[in-house]
């Protein structure tokens, strides 16, 4: 009789179905077993043999281990960048993602210090209370408290990552949706960015985006209907078109009448898109509807819905904080980096995929295990320029220490 694996957690074979985008039918296929078994393995009813579990991982892509792993806290229920209709599997998708990222970073901060969470906190509003006027003022205290002052924002990433917050960027196959973000458990900010288009201006907007519902929509339950997600992607609209584009700053910058020649120079320096700086200057009553609609309907009929000119005039920003810590790592002799993916128990691919690494850094290479928990912690506690090379203004983490 073949051994079964009495410490088989359901929740893992579910949250690997989703992330792969398998129906339990493909798994069943896949592993020469029937729906109903898979079922039963959902469940709990019945747990899997060792040669059936290594089936599972194989074809799921996961370690064998990782399916017998405690499954972690959840992070809140996300919020998504796209359209309420979107299909379920989407959506289960990326926040399977999502929960990815949460444990590859809350296992490396084992080792690591990240930077404290410096999002502002706006008292856990209702969503009643979220008016234009407290929008306005959010953005504000964000730039405020980051110390942007009122002209064009940097790295978007760069200033998230440097807030505490956990960014990935990556390539999912779901278009519709432009992002996520959640908040873990332990309180700490995640952003996880759709890649697929790969506009520099619309990514940008989309970071800003999801840090309008990170800060705003903080304890509030992501919603099930359309009206509700309507309400709050509007939320975080206007609030990325407040961080990106400050009033005083912006304003001061248009020239009217308003054209389309003229924001497309503004385009560059602000960083943002002509379509989102005439929502903008609607937003800040610069002008009217009737403008605004001839803005709108002018810029649809020269460019299109989608495109404008100077798209390919930046590349997208890049996540820098999770390949960092592996570099740090790596250099204090840590963790061998193509041993990471069995410590954290997905595959090489993804692994890459969620740190922003090139791809085949790690899943083109076999590498030996290394036992990180026996390795010493003592702190290290360098200048992030001798951590992290000549180019590491940012991101002031350092080996985390035993007495930690």
């Amino acid at each position: 009789m073949t051994r079964s694996i009495q410490n088989f957690v359901p929740e893992r074979l579910t949250q690997a179905l989703a992330a792969r985008g398998f129906s339990a039918t493909e798994l069943a296929a896949r592993v020469g077993v029937t729906n109903t078994t898979i079922s039963r393995w959902r469940n709990a009813v019945q747990v899997p043999s060792g040669a059936m579990l290594e089936a599972i991982a194989s074809e799921l892509r996961v370690t064998a281990e990782w399916l017998t792993r405690p499954i972690r806290p959840a992070t809140s229920r996300p919020c998504y960048r796209g359209s309420i209709a979107q299909l379920k599997q989407d959506r289960a998708l990326l926040g399977a993602r999502m929960s990815w990222l949460e444990e590859l970073s809350s296992q490396l901060e084992d080792y690591v210090d990240y930077p404290e969470v410096c999002v502002p906190d706006m008292g856990g509003m209702r969503l009643s209370d979220i008016t234009n006027a407290v929008i306005e003022e959010a953005a504000e205290r964000c730039r405020r408290a980051w110390g942007m002052g009122e002209g064009p924002a940097g790295d978007i990433l760069l200033l998230l990552e440097n807030a505490g917050v956990v960014v990935a960027r990556e390539e999912t196959g779901v278009a519709r949706i432009e992002g996520l973000s959640a908040w873990s458990s332990l309180g700490r900010p995640f952003v996880l960015l759709c890649a697929d288009k790969g506009n520099a201006f619309r990514s940008r907007f989309d970071a800003a985006h999801e840090l309008g519902h990170l800060i705003l929509h903080r304890g509030i339950d992501a919603p099930g209907d359309a009206t509700t997600h309507k309400l709050m992607e509007g939320h975080a609209h206007r609030f990325a078109g407040a961080f990106l584009l400050p009033a005083k700053g912006f304003s001061a910058e248009v020239n009217t009448p308003v054209t389309l020649n003229g924001l497309l120079f503004l385009k560059q320096r602000w960083g943002v898109s002509v379509g989102a700086m005439i929502m903008r200057l609607r937003n800040l009553q610069i002008i009217g509807e009737e403008d605004y609609l001839r803005l709108i309907k002018h810029r649809s009929a020269k460019w299109g819905q989608r495109s404008e000119p100077g798209d390919d005039d930046r590349e997208p920003e890049q996540p820098r904080l999770l390949r960092r810590t592996m570099e740090l790592l790596a250099n204090e002799g840590v963790v061998v980096p193509e041993a990471l993916p069995d410590l954290v128990g997905l595959s090489g691919r993804d692994v890459e995929s969620l740190m922003g690494l090139p791809f085949g850094h790690l899943s083109g290479r076999k590498a030996d295990i290394v036992e990180l928990s026996l390795k010493p912690r003592e702190r290290v506690r360098e200048e992030r320029e001798s951590n992290l090379g000549p180019s590491a203004e940012i991101l002031p983490f350092g080996r985390r220490g035993r007495e930690k």
